[in-house]
């Protein structure tokens, strides 16, 4: 276990994760809103951490993270090993929906970004439904490429007439990652969460498996048999290699250092450049 400031966080494979079960993570979550900061929130499991010692780029958006939470009981398992007996697994779709069924965070708003072409705005359309106090303000689908330059300005400028105080990116990693450690500083918001495919899991694209699969570490398989045609490769590339090099970690054979930490952004000092174009909205609450 290590501490950086008043943050504990536990190294998996050199990438930092905080010790946090559901409570903690959303204490963590309305303290950073009620703050100065802005920032962005990272759901990190073994995909992730196999893809940080490939990528640097999203090692280095791991490290920039405002909360950094255990997305899969791996990662769990390490911060037990670790003394952290009390951390619990919170993974995106979960921390997305306790954050939008809860009404002290009634008074922010919202903006979902991502998914294929009308998810975000059925999830929009479910979520108003259920959720009456949440106030969703727009969403956007980008396209599977990168942003054009007019379509990226377009974004930023949709985001400063919007300024939602909370971004749901739902782009999957590593590109969600990277997406917010380099339109943060750009963007008009206070903070943005990498929830990877709970746009899907809300609006019943995928199905969700029962507790006691994802307590036994085994949703990866749940999902493999919903669409083995996209997942199988994944799953053969990170899974062994993870477990035969945290095994390395924890019996202290090899060590693992962190990225670098990059600096908060000061949302009372910074202004983000804007252009005037703007995008598609919706009203207050939808």
């Amino acid at each position: 276990m290590k501490v950086t400031g008043q943050r504990e966080y536990v190294n998996v494979l050199g990438v930092h994760v905080e010790p946090l079960a559901m409570e903690p993570a959303v204490a963590r979550v309305e303290e950073a809103l009620n703050g100065t900061q802005k920032g962005y929130v990272c759901m990190i499991g073994v995909h992730g951490v196999m893809e940080a010692q490939r990528n640097p780029g999203l090692a280095a958006a791991y490290a920039g993270a405002l909360i950094a939470v255990p997305d899969g009981m791996p990662t769990v398992w390490v911060g037990r090993h670790q003394g952290y007996r009390e951390m619990q697994r919170v993974a995106g779709p979960d921390l997305m929906l306790e954050i939008f069924q809860r009404k002290e965070f009634s008074r922010y708003t919202h903006f979902l970004y991502g998914g294929k072409e009308g998810v975000a705005d059925e999830l929009a359309a479910s979520f108003a439904q259920r959720f009456p106090w949440a106030r969703i303000v727009g969403t956007y689908t980008p396209p599977y490429r990168e942003l054009t330059p007019e379509e990226e300005q377009n974004m930023i400028a949709t985001i400063r007439d919007l300024k939602p105080d909370i971004i749901w990116v739902g782009i999957g990693a590593p590109k969600q990652e990277q997406f917010m450690n380099r339109y943060l500083p750009r963007l008009e918001t206070r903070l943005m969460f990498g929830v990877g495919a709970a746009f899907d899991y809300h609006t019943g694209r995928i199905k969700d498996c029962a507790d006691w699969i994802k307590r036994a570490g085994l949703q990866w398989l749940d999902r493999l048999l919903q669409d083995p045609r996209h997942l199988w490769w994944r799953y053969l590339r990170n899974n062994p290699a993870f477990v035969w090099n945290i095994a390395l970690q924890l019996t202290g054979l090899r060590e693992y250092s962190r990225a670098a930490t990059l600096q908060p952004i000061d949302i009372t000092q910074h202004s983000p450049r804007t252009s005037s174009q703007v995008l598609r909205k919706t009203g207050s609450g939808l």
